[in-house]
């Protein structure tokens, strides 16, 4: 079937649902560390503690993707999936903040990641479907572009409830405070509107013969097949899908560690805190939520720029710029002492971050085969959660027994691995 090109206003509607399912990434990235540590986590528990996250992806995103593609029905192909993992990602988000102790919150952090894959992958598979590929490049910068907005307004929300409206910013030690549980409350409903907003505005089109599509599908029925048929595709992976492996090992992995390590790092080496029940910590921690806020910012602005600078010079050439820039700006926290100072350094975070959620997808889609796009954006999403498991392994060992425990360390490391995988990404082949 020729696809035909969709207006800007459909590939809107198509992408909204990312907006909703930022609110739970970010309230995550930038709150689950707090949470940890409030509930008594230390500095070197906190990888492993996060370990739930990515080993929820690598679990679930190539199951949901394989079950994705062979799903058929009134609600279409990918949009049964955007609603069951919203549904129960909203409520994991209620739940999280009201954890009485740190083993109920790693488990809550395992449902809520989880929810969220369920989701996420879908819609990737999404803009494959349904954009011929001269506005695919578009498509996921319409992604990035909510993935960004998203994320600004809920990396945001602890700082404003406490500037804003006065909402205590602080609790009795143990205990979340309240501009914290009010900001996940907010990411609940937020989540589940943005993604009921695709469900009931984009229509998928229906398999090209849906009645061999049935057939095929009764005879290619049980885990056995599913699992041969995920691993069989694994081993069968294009050229282009095995380069880009590699580019995203080394910037997945530098972003797992600025997710789980900019709270203490900042908090510890700029605001020189170090009681979780202090002004100055909680302080540095809502500062935390405000960069979050301004790189997503950033992203979002540059989504829709870094398309035309591709289409001018090359996706690849966009990628690396976007990676080394990062890098330098990720490395650049060991240095500032001035925390408005590190806003510089998150717009070059933003800008390496616009990227890595657009431009290897890009590149990735043109060398697939369309009847297994779900399936090849799951196994893709391997080269994703695999570097932030291998640093939820290692980080912490290396913080504590390398750098005795100072979480800036980790922000170094991180800043080195991205710009590995800046020069790698120059070495991929990019074919339409």
């Amino acid at each position: 079937m020729d696809k035909k090109k969709l207006s800007f206003w459909q590939i809107w509607n198509m992408s909204f649902g990312f907006l909703g399912i930022q609110f739970g990434f970010a309230l995550q990235n930038a709150n689950v560390s707090r949470i940890f540590e409030t509930l008594g986590a230390s500095i070197d528990e906190i990888p492993i503690l996060w370990i739930a996250a990515p080993t929820t992806g690598l679990l679930i995103q190539p199951i949901i993707g394989y079950m994705s593609d062979r799903t058929w029905g009134k609600l279409g192909r990918r949009r049964p999936f955007f609603l069951v993992g919203a549904i129960l990602a909203s409520l994991a988000l209620l739940v999280m903040p009201h954890s009485p102790v740190l083993w109920i919150a790693a488990g809550m952090l395992w449902i809520m990641d989880a929810s969220i894959n369920i989701s996420m992958e879908p819609f990737r598979a999404l803009v494959a479907d349904l954009l011929p590929s001269e506005q695919r490049t578009i498509g996921f910068a319409v992604q990035s572009f909510f993935i960004g907005l998203g994320a600004v307004i809920a990396s945001a929300l602890p700082y404003l409830f406490t500037n804003l409206l006065g909402i205590d910013n602080t609790a009795s030690p143990g205990h979340i405070p309240d501009s914290v549980i009010y900001s996940f409350y907010v990411g609940a409903f937020a989540y589940i509107s943005a993604v009921l907003w695709t469900v009931f505005n984009t229509k998928e089109y229906p398999p090209d013969d849906l009645e061999k599509f049935e057939l095929d599908k009764k005879k290619s029925t049980g885990f056995i097949f599913g699992f041969k048929s995920i691993y069989s595709d694994f081993i069968g992976m294009p050229k282009t899908m095995i380069q880009l492996a590699f580019v995203q090992f080394f910037s997945w992995f530098a972003l797992f560690a600025m997710w789980i390590y900019t709270t203490p790092a900042v908090t510890h080496h700029i605001f020189g805190a170090t009681d979780t029940s202090s002004f100055s910590y909680n302080e540095g921690a809502n500062w935390v939520g405000i960069l979050f806020a301004v790189y997503n910012g950033f992203a979002a602005i540059t989504a829709f720029a870094l398309p035309l600078i591709a289409k001018y010079s090359s996706r690849k050439f966009v990628h690396f710029i976007s990676l080394t820039v990062g890098a330098i700006s990720l490395i650049s926290f060991y240095f500032i002492k001035d925390p408005n100072l590190l806003i510089v350094s998150e717009l070059g975070i933003g800008l390496a971050w616009a990227s890595i959620l657009a431009m290897p997808y890009a590149i990735l889609a043109g060398s697939l085969p369309k009847e297994k796009m779900g399936v090849y954006m799951g196994i893709f999403n391997f080269f994703i959660v695999i570097p932030q498991i291998t640093a939820a392994a290692i980080l912490g060992l290396i913080v504590k027994n390398v750098f005795a425990n100072e979480a800036i360390y980790a922000l170094l490391i991180g800043g080195l691995a991205m710009l590995l995988s800046g020069v790698m990404v120059l070495f991929v082949e990019d074919n339409n």
